[in-house]
Formats: structure tokens, C-alpha cells, sequence
């Protein structure tokens, strides 16, 4: 993708010119041009019809190795004593009214290194690189700054309107969103400011709960001019900020509870179906409608005698409410040795889930970007599908999977790990602190509540939810203060850096092409 951004590969200092840190910076899942860098090694080494006959360290090798600022451990691990967050809803028996807000509580002492607490293991770790790319989504206005009328033009885009100040939060609602996207975003910023009470700064943010991109960059003639958009995903084209989705705290329409929980459940199921004892081929549920991406995709099922190696299954949904989504459940689908990952209207929830079977992940290509495609490496975490042939791609794959299972089951490990240790929700609370900060930064004016706006906390969001709602909140609750720093934010992408990575993404497809024939 020409002009596209790109991160070096994580745990690896700008800058470095030996071979193998240069072949070893990463592509990302951000159009047709993310492929699998291990490959492309083996392409420029022995030709691109001898690659099969490889071992799985010829193919990884150095380009997918986790070096040791990878392995990072977040201070959630430490011993430090924990400061509980009190929490009641007083008397639900008869909730007629939501309990009011309480007090603001005191921040973690932190004004100076003498009064800062001593956190065992010692100072915070550097965030994964994925967190780059905040940098990246600021910069449209890194020198001009954002005025409130830039805010208020980004109302049209919105669906709610959050104030922080003096860490409580207000919300000003414009539109509903599907199901509750909205409950659960802000919801998960409400678990930010207690999880660090103090640190989140004032702040003054549009928030949109629709899936693409909408503020587009052709559409200014300065970049500053444009109205700044929090949302889920963006494209290239587009200049929203992007922020983590809902579903890390619950999506209890389709039954998912929050990622952590989802994580611990995902990985029992690993443990009892193990790799080797998958069904080999490759799978995939969802609803295709209105996507042609998804139209073709279906179309690998096995037909006129022409097999594919896929697994494919329309999902209907009220089907599934009605029967408590006992065919849809995510640990459940861990019985595939591949998994296949296509968008839908735009980025995928689902994509974390598919990450965390230990399977392979079969990555369509796409232009959208969301935080965690951004963190992947193509060849270590996933393998990528050219959209242009997508059944041709994916039975490509499955074949060479089946005939190498020593590294195809590394991939999938290597995948899974990824989501379970870099995209931890500790990470994502790291992921959403800096963001907020930094924005904060850029803001000309002080913000202040808006006539419209109504406070909100954890008691008067969770106490009158019931259901599924309710446990989701109950269960994603930060009931205990952090007794640590967040990790530190690493610098922004040099220009240098994003050129030799462009430059280097054009050479893996040139010769991916060549390997699939």
C-alpha cells in the first residue's frame, strides 16, 4: 500500500542496519501488500518452488523471533499491596433511580520520584510497538492543536460525546449505536479511571460506534482542518483515531463475555483438543451477508468436485440467541488446525478470538487497521490470503500446513501468544491511557461539561443493568487501584523507517506472487 506506515518489528531499536534486524521489520495487515516476511527469506534464498522442503528454523528464523524486549511482563505481576475500589449499588431491591456517583477517588501518589511508590521488578516496561501508532493517529494535528470548534465539527460523525474532568466522566448521547457498542466503550473508560485514578487527564472526545473510517483525508486540504473521530477501525484513506472496541469488556447480544475471561476459556479448550488432533482444514463462521469479500470466501466450500480445504458456515444470529449460542460459542471452534479471519463491514471483532485458538490464523488481507492487526508480523502470527484468489490462497496453504505441521503449529502458537501476552487487557488499558494523554496534549482550550451531559461511574452503569449486561460489567469491574506505572510509550515512526519498510513490503509481494504461481 503506497504511503503506508509501517512499524519496525517489536523489541527492535530504530534504526539498526545489521541484515537480520532489516529483514526481520515487520508488515502489517493493512491492504493486499501484508504477506508473510519468513517467506519471502526463503523466496530470495532458494527460489520460490524449493521452499517446502525447509525445516521450521530456516522458515521462521530471525525475521519471526521473539527477541527479548518481546517477552515483556506488565508490572500487573508484581507484589505490590493492592488499594481496593469500593463498590456498591445500596438497595436493588427496588433500583428506581441509578445510585449516584461517588466521590473522586484520590490518585496514586506520583508527583515526585521520592513520594512514588517502589514497584517491584522494577521500572515499567516499553509498550509493545503497536502502541507507535498513536503517534501516527495524533499527528494530523501535532502542530496546529485541536480547538473546540474542531471538536464540535466532529459531532455529525458521532454517536456520544465524552468530557473527563477532574477525573469524572460525562457523556452527551447523539445517536444510538448497534446493540451496545456504546455502553461498553464507555464503560471501559470508566474501568481506565479506576484502574488509574488521576492519571487520565481532562479530555474532550467525539466517539463513533460505526465500523469504517469516515474522516477522509482527501476531504481537507490540511490535515489539522479535519475533525478529530475516535472509532473502532480505519483504512489508509482515513484520519479517525483509533481506539479499542467494546467487546474487550463483553458483547452480551451474541455471548461473549470479556476478553480476559474469553482468553481463559479459549485456552482450556487448546489444551483439550490439541493441535495435532484438529480436523486439517480450514475454518470459518460468520455472517456473509452484503460483503462480496465474504460471497467469495463462502464459495471455498467443497463444489463440483473442486475441494478447498475450508470449513465454512453462515451464521443466522437469531438462530443462535434463541438456542443460547450453543453452536457459536468461540472456545468451541478451537477444533480446526486453520482459522480463517476476512472482514465484514470493515475490521472484525472476531479477529482476536480467531487469533487465540492455536491455530494458524488464515489472514485475508485488508485495508482496514484496528489496534491489534497493527501489532501483527505476517509470518510469525499469521498467514496471509490474497484476496484476489482467495480459494485458490487458502487450499495453498492448508496443503503446505498439513505437509509441515512442525511449523505450521508454530505460526498458530506464535499467533495466539501474541494476543494473549501483547494484547492483555493490561496492555489494552496502557493502549487507551496513552492515547487519551496524548490527545489531551493537543487540546487548545480546557474542556468542560456540556449543558446536555450527564455524569456517569461504575455504580450507575452496572447497577441497573441485569442479565448477561450486568455480568459482563461485574465480571471486566477494575476493582483494585493499579499498584504500578503504565508501561512507557516508545517514539514514532522515523521516516526512514517507514520507507525502508514500504520499500521492503513491494519486494515480499513480488515474490509471494511468484510462490503461489
Amino acid at each position: 500500500m503506497k504511503g503506508a506506515v509501517f512499524p519496525a518489528a517489536a523489541g527492535e531499536g530504530a534504526g539498526r542496519s545489521s541484515s537480520s534486524s532489516s529483514l526481520a521489520a515487520v508488515l502489517r495487515t493493512k491492504g493486499v501488500g501484508s504477506v508473510m516476511v519468513g517467506l519471502v527469506v526463503l523466496a530470495l534464498l532458494l527460489g520460490a518452488r524449493r521452499w517446502v522442503d525447509i525445516d521450521a528454523s530456516s522458515l521462521l528464523g530471525n525475521t519471526v523471533s521473539i527477541g527479548a524486549g518481546q517477552r515483556r511482563r506488565h508490572h500487573s505481576n508484581n507484589t505490590a499491596p493492592l488499594v481496593p475500589i469500593p463498590f456498591t449499588c445500596g438497595n436493588e431491591t427496588s433500583p428506581r433511580q441509578p445510585p449516584k456517583c461517588p466521590a473522586t477517588p484520590a490518585p496514586r501518589p506520583e508527583s515526585s520520584s521520592s513520594t512514588r511508590p517502589i514497584i517491584p521488578g522494577g521500572p515499567a516496561p516499553s509498550c509493545p510497538d503497536y502502541f507507535r501508532y498513536i503517534h501516527d493517529d495524533l499527528r494530523p494535528w501535532r502542530g496546529a492543536g485541536i480547538t473546540r470548534e474542531a471538536v464540535e465539527r466532529a459531532r455529525r460523525h458521532a454517536y456520544f460525546r465524552l468530557v473527563v474532568v477532574g477525573g469524572r466522566a460525562y457523556v452527551e448521547t447523539y445517536q444510538r449505536a448497534y446493540q451496545t457498542r456504546d455502553v461498553f466503550t464507555q464503560w471501559g473508560i470508566l474501568q481506565l479511571i479506576r484502574r488509574y485514578p488521576g492519571r487520565v487527564p481532562d479530555l474532550d472526545i467525539m466517539f463513533a460506534c460505526d465500523d469504517p473510517g469516515q474522516v477522509r483525508a482527501a476531504d481537507f486540504t490540511s490535515p489539522s482542518e479535519a475533525p478529530p473521530v475516535f472509532r473502532y477501525s480505519k483504512d489508509a484513506s482515513t484520519l479517525d483515531i483509533v481506539f479499542p472496541d467494546w467487546s474487550f469488556w463483553g458483547w452480551p447480544e451474541v455471548g461473549i463475555r470479556p476478553w480476559t475471561q474469553m482468553l481463559e476459556e479459549v485456552a482450556q479448550e487448546n489444551e483439550r483438543v490439541r493441535w495435532p488432533d484438529r480436523q486439517p482444514y480450514a475454518f470459518w463462521r460468520g455472517a456473509p451477508a452484503r460483503f462480496r469479500i465474504r460471497h467469495e470466501l463462502m464459495r471455498c466450500n467443497a463444489s463440483n468436485g473442486q475441494i478447498w480445504n475450508a470449513r465454512l458456515f453462515s451464521q443466522d444470529w437469531k438462530h443462535a440467541v434463541r438456542n443460547g449460542f450453543k453452536d457459536s460459542s468461540i472456545p468451541k471452534q478451537c477444533l480446526y488446525r486453520y482459522k480463517i479471519y476476512i472482514e465484514g463491514n470493515a475490521w472484525s471483532v472476531s479477529e482476536k478470538y480467531i487469533m487465540a485458538c492455536d491455530s494458524p490464523v488464515l489472514f485475508v488481507t485488508t485495508l482496514f487497521q484496528d489496534i491489534l492487526s497493527r501489532g501483527l508480523v505476517a509470518g510469525k502470527h499469521y498467514w496471509p490470503i490474497n484476496r484476489e484468489h482467495v480459494c485458490k490462497s487458502i487450499k495453498f496453504a492448508v496443503d503446505w500446513g498439513n505437509g509441515h505441521p512442525a511449523q505450521a503449529r508454530l505460526i498458530g502458537e506464535q499467533g495466539s501468544r501474541f494476543v494473549r501476552e501483547e494484547m492483555s487487557m493490561d496492555f489494552v488499558y496502557d493502549y487507551m491511557l496513552h492515547l487519551l494523554t496524548e490527545y489531551a496534549k493537543l487540546l487548545r482550550y480546557k474542556p468542560a461539561v456540556p449543558e446536555k451531559a450527564v455524569e456517569i461511574c461504575t455504580e450507575s452503569m452496572a447497577c441497573p443493568a441485569r442479565g448477561l449486561h450486568r455480568e459482563c460489567m461485574m465480571d471486566s469491574m477494575e476493582r483494585h487501584v493499579a499498584g504500578f506505572d503504565p508501561c512507557t510509550l516508545p517514539p514514532p515512526f522515523t521516516e526512514e523507517e517507514a520507507k525502508k519498510i514500504a520499500d521492503r513490503e513491494a519486494e515480499v509481494l513480488r515474490n509471494v506472487e511468484k510462490m503461489e504461481g
